[in-house]
């Protein structure tokens, strides 16, 4: 079977973050950190070489540029969306979405068009939401409030305990993530996240690197406040 076809996130999310350290001192990458994380993850495959062969009709090679990046991609729209089922669809839609406009695409990094793609499409689907809201059946977080088991982030070769704690960090941080605004949201998601860079991050929202620097700076700020909110409540 076609891997593009069939695809679906089979890793989840890579980067739990440690929320009783970040409760008292939220750490952020150094822009130097993103930037060699950015060029190891650049330099693993020949991204421009594979883009050339999809746009010829090659779907291999469309169905390596899929495997190269469905993990991070996934976990953006995880992280934008805080619903794993809804950013599988999100990741889908939007592949198949990058697989056809491919005739138009002109040139640049194809992985910061493809990740342009899927916030577009996440900030779609958080826009449909605010017209239609629904009340899921879900567990009660540390604020009262309805969230999905983060069993989208497991991994196989976690203890019970690991995977206990790894289960209350993701929804710490995805409940956290969702009470900032969605400029701020998107802006650390993108840098703080998934390690992208400061101009890259630029680029896929279509703001200037100032702006981005700034939407960062309070956002930091405010997930500082946030997870010392979440840490406050727990130890009551």
């Amino acid at each position: 079977m076609n891997k593009f076809n069939s695809f679906s996130n089979a890793g989840g999310l890579r980067k739990p973050l440690d929320v009783s350290a970040s409760a008292n001192n939220y750490q952020v990458p150094s822009e130097n950190r993103s930037a060699a994380i950015g060029k190891a993850q650049d330099s693993a495959i020949d991204e421009m070489a594979l883009v050339r062969s999809a746009r010829k009709g090659d779907l291999h090679a469309f169905n390596r540029l899929v495997l190269a990046y469905q993990d991070r991609v996934y976990t953006q729209a995880c992280y934008l969306l805080g619903d794993p089922a809804t950013a599988e669809d999100i990741v889908q839609e939007s592949f198949i979405a990058a697989y056809t406009a491919l005739p138009n695409y002109r040139g640049g990094s194809f992985h910061i068009w493809l990740f342009r793609i899927v916030q577009n499409k996440c900030l779609d689907e958080l826009r449909r939401r605010k017209r239609h809201p629904i009340t899921p059946f879900e567990a009660i977080d540390v604020w009262g409030e309805e969230i999905e088991s983060s069993h989208w982030s497991a991994d196989p070769a976690e203890t019970p305990e690991e995977s206990l704690i790894r289960a209350e960090t993701d929804r710490y941080l995805l409940r956290c993530l969702d009470r900032l605004k969605t400029e701020y949201r998107t802006a650390i998601v993108l840098v703080d996240l998934l390690d992208l860079r400061y101009g890259e991050a630029a680029k896929i929202l279509g703001c200037p690197l100032g702006t981005v620097k700034s939407r960062l700076a309070r956002a930091r700020l405010q997930m500082r406040y946030l997870l010392r909110e979440a840490s406050h409540i727990t130890s009551r």
